[in-house]
């Protein structure tokens, strides 16, 4: 019983993330009830299927750590974008071909990483945050096109949810704090049902029982500008798991090599080509998991495993995943603001240390941010560009990112620039004198 509890903490303090993203993205692109309650499903039950294949560790892949896989936030606006742009269908498509291409990388990620420093990752995901923002301003007032929009309802339910969570967040520690999106979207979904803003009709309407089915909503296809997206959101979610892994090494006092990173990395990679295949999401190691482990000082692997089949039980009953289809959009939106506003943070959190360290870092930062906000605002702009080149310029997200990783490697990683920074100290030294 202690053990099902355990696993069970476990499942809430990710259910959020594992429940958000799917109604974002399903709602962004207009997908019926029916659609959206299966979206939800397939990613309950892949974040299982994800879990599991990283605890189980073997010859070829997992890194048997006590690591709780989710869909990444990252990916949100990038899919977005994508599904607006080219369809659903070039969102599985590109994240199919970034699974296979985290896959072939695994084994030489370390070489590559160097390319991804803080710098360039932080500057990576402050963009993608600042761009799901307007999302959730537009979920607030009832959802872009709504005939209630900006209603004084709308508007109360989204506030009221977002204080709720504040409140939560600031008054509660540990596991309540920990969850606390996930309660603040339940006491606003109450309160609506009581207004008379929720359907109920969902739930009833959906069955007990269903199978996972791949390709649901038809064949992928495959787009040059939607691919490059997906791998930049695949290459940032294996840095921050990275983290995670050395995280929870220290934690479980284990020591992770090379091998085991190897093993990590391709089992994220795995877990992404099966969700592309069964239309879920890509997948990295949830942290707020982590910061659980830490609280409880409980580190099993039996645990996580545990909180793996949890998962994929709930994902194949419809009812439940209908559940979260009727929260109302003014609700949704405010946790969004939480949310993503979260995101935004965790890249200034991870620019923090950095951008002090030179102005040429700040400038990286500055024209990389610059050029991803501008171009997702005026997407016009280049498109007297030749098509081969609008793939990288299309889209806010590449054009930010690729800025940034151009300008990392002219500021910090020429042979002139590196050896300035090999001669600074000394010169440091002589001006101290």
């Amino acid at each position: 019983m202690k053990t099902f509890t355990l696993s069970l903490q476990h499942l809430l303090a990710m259910y959020a993330g594992a429940v958000l993203v799917p109604l974002v993205v399903g709602q962004s692109l207009g997908l019926t009830s029916e659609q959206l309650t299966y979206l939800v499903g397939i990613d309950i039950l892949m974040s299982g299927v994800a879990t599991i294949l990283q605890v189980i560790r073997n010859r070829y892949f997992g890194i048997g750590l006590p690591i709780v896989l989710g869909c990444t936030f990252t990916a949100v606006g990038p899919m977005i974008a994508i599904g607006g742009q080219y369809g659903i269908s070039a969102i599985y498509g590109s994240i199919i071909v970034s699974g296979v291409f985290v896959m072939l990388i695994s084994r030489f990620f370390g070489k590559l990483v160097r390319f991804f420093p803080p710098i360039v990752t932080g500057t990576v995901v402050t963009i993608i945050g600042i761009t799901l923002i307007p999302v959730a301003i537009n979920n607030m007032g009832g959802g872009e096109g709504a005939s209630d929009f900006g209603s004084m309802i709308n508007i109360s339910l989204a506030f009221g949810t977002l204080l709720f969570i504040i409140l939560l967040y600031r008054f509660s520690k540990g596991f309540i704090q920990s969850i606390s999106i996930l309660l603040g979207l339940a006491i606003g979904t109450i309160v609506a049902a009581f207004m008379g803003k929720v359907d109920f009709s969902a739930v009833t309407e959906a069955s007990y029982l269903h199978m996972v089915q791949p390709f649901y909503f038809g064949m992928p296809t495959f787009e040059w500008s939607a691919i490059i997206t997906m791998v930049l959101v695949a290459i940032v979610s294996l840095v921050e798991s990275t983290g995670v892994y050395f995280a929870l090494g220290d934690i479980t006092e284990k020591e992770v090599n090379e091998e085991d990173l190897t093993r990590g990395y391709r089992a994220e990679g795995l877990a992404v080509l099966l969700g592309g295949i069964f239309n879920a999401f890509p997948y990295t190691a949830f942290s707020q998991n982590v910061g659980l482990m830490q609280m409880t000082g409980v580190k099993s692997l039996r645990v996580i495993m545990i909180t793996g089949g949890m998962l994929v039980t709930l994902g194949l009953i419809p009812k439940i995943a209908a559940l979260a289809t009727i929260i109302p959009t003014s609700v949704l939106g405010g946790a969004m603001v939480a949310m993503f506003g979260m995101v935004i943070a965790q890249g200034i959190k991870m620019l923090s240390t950095v951008i002090m360290e030179s102005s040429e870092n700040a400038m990286i930062v500055a024209c990389s941010v610059g050029m991803g906000l501008g171009v997702t605002v005026v997407p016009e702009l280049f498109k007297q560009f030749p098509s081969s080149i609008q793939i990288l310029t299309s889209n806010g997200i590449v054009a930010g990112s690729i800025t940034a990783i151009v300008l990392n490697i002219i500021f910090n990683m020429t042979p002139v620039r590196m050896s300035q920074k090999q001669k600074q100290p000394s010169a440091v030294r002589q001006e101290s004198a």
